[in-house]
């Protein structure tokens, strides 16, 4: 009732006429049903509504609830301290169709790093001069692709790559991706992409004799960047290959100061409000001029931590240090991390998603993941505390893979098969990379938005 008065009090008159036909638009339109309950309340709604022992076979699956009140908060978030500077989200981060028309409802670009990518964008009305095709090297036909559809803002960062934009898409707008110091960030790109200073001047000279139009420089500092300087570092250098550019006759309009940004508001990290009052203040010095364009290439930013994914425990092992006749797993990581302490029982527990599914943010983004209770014998706890014992534990995926493991050192009260864990923050290269290994299915995501703004920003949008 509380939200429901907040969401009248704010649109009273649209909410009144509005509310059910935003459901009936997104139906209409193929996109799922959207709530206005918590994170909380959306979690505790479709677990209490599982009869574990009689349900069809998985429907108890692992679900993922997307709060799109979140993403809608990150945007405003953004405007505030960083108004200059035009998102262009990169879809690879994320392809949720439900994050996707809220950000197209919002405004923002799109980074696009393939021809599916490209097409999934163009395919929701998006105008093409709202993606950048940000991937320095490109197959040959996805170029075609690129052209035949108008998209004309892409980057380049070696000399093949301008012959074959030459020979496919002349009237390209190029844009020279350059080489940064990505040694503070959690993913380096550095090593893949980019071209260096020594090495700019050549590729400027080449796409000058080959009749192509270069506008502007991109740079990427490395995805989650911890330290704000790097920024700073890599605005030096773009502002150097600018003046470079003059010389050989360029008149630039673009900077693209690429992603790595925190999305995180804990004051232990660095948060998105420390490298926006760096990177803000150093755009206005070495870029004051109003023709210049400036954008970036958020992802994790608005998509990590808006979903969160919970797990049904489907199995468990116990495991005794005193009984030498209980089976321990070969692997020396186990013995040492879960059977380490007293002797007391370690568990091993068997949830039914893992790394090759949402989790397999550990193995290609170097994420560490941490499992809460949700429910625990049948009690719902999301956001609790329990007074009872921790033990340690591992905690495996569902397949038969022995590397398909969440966590080798988690500590946790007992847990039986039916409880319930949960994890935050899983919005990030997670359900983008899932797989269907050993036939397990991606998992159903469950829509609501915890600002009711939200639902009128999309009814706008489907009319």
């Amino acid at each position: 009732m509380k939200r429901q008065a907040e969401i009248d009090q704010i649109h009273p008159k649209l909410f009144a006429t509005k509310r059910n036909k935003v459901v009936d638009s997104v139906k209409k339109n193929d996109l799922p049903r959207i709530s206005m309950l918590s994170v909380e309340e959306a979690l505790k709604s479709h677990v209490l509504s599982l009869d574990i022992d009689n349900c069809e076979a998985e429907s108890d699956n692992a679900f993922i609830v997307a709060d799109l009140g979140e993403i809608y908060r990150q945007h405003l978030r953004w405007q505030t301290h960083l108004p200059r500077i035009k998102p262009f989200y990169a879809v690879k981060c994320n392809t949720d169709p439900m994050l996707l028309k809220l950000l197209i409802s919002l405004g923002t670009g799109f980074d696009c790093a393939s021809k599916t990518e490209i097409q999934t964008i163009l395919d929701m009305g998006v105008d093409p001069s709202n993606i950048i095709y940000s991937n320095p090297c490109k197959q040959e036909s996805f170029i075609r692709f690129a052209a035949e559809h108008d998209v004309k803002m892409m980057t380049f960062d070696n000399a093949d790559e301008l012959y074959k934009i030459k020979r496919f898409f002349p009237n390209a707008q190029l844009v020279i991706r350059i080489l940064t110091d990505d040694s503070k960030a959690i993913v380096k790109l550095s090593a893949k992409f980019g071209a260096s200073l020594n090495n700019t001047g050549f590729l400027l000279q080449t796409a000058r004799e080959l009749g192509l139009n270069v506008i502007g420089v991109s740079f990427h500092v490395g995805s989650g960047c911890y330290d704000e300087n790097a920024y700073v570092d890599a605005i030096n250098r773009a502002r150097f290959v600018f003046d470079q550019a003059a010389e050989f006759g360029f008149n630039f309009h673009l900077l693209n100061v690429g992603g790595g940004f925190s999305y995180s508001r804990k004051s232990d990290v660095i948060t998105f409000e420390k490298i926006a009052s760096v990177l803000g203040p150093a755009i206005d010095k070495y870029f004051s001029s109003d023709n210049i364009c400036v954008i970036a290439e958020p992802g994790r930013y608005y998509a990590a931590s808006a979903f969160t994914v919970a797990t049904h425990i489907i199995a468990r092992r116990i495991i005794h240090r005193d009984l030498d006749n209980e089976h321990v797993p070969s692997m020396d990581v186990i013995q040492n991390e879960v059977l380490a302490g007293d002797a007391h029982p370690a568990f091993m527990y068997y949830i039914n998603d893992g790394l090759y599914g949402t989790f397999n943010c550990i193995l290609f983004d170097h994420q560490i993941v941490t499992p809460k209770i949700l429910m625990k014998g049948g009690k719902f706890l999301f956001g609790e505390t329990l007074d009872e014992p921790k033990y340690n534990c591992f905690i495996w995926g569902p397949t038969c893979d022995s590397i398909d493991y969440i966590t080798k050192n988690g500590r946790l009260p007992e847990l039986l098969p039916g409880d319930w864990l949960y994890f935050e923050e899983m919005g990030a290269y997670t359900i983008s990379a899932a797989t269907k290994f050993n036939g397990f299915k991606r998992n159903k995501v469950i829509y609501t938005t915890t600002d009711p703004h939200v639902l009128a920003i999309l009814y706008d949008a489907l009319h």
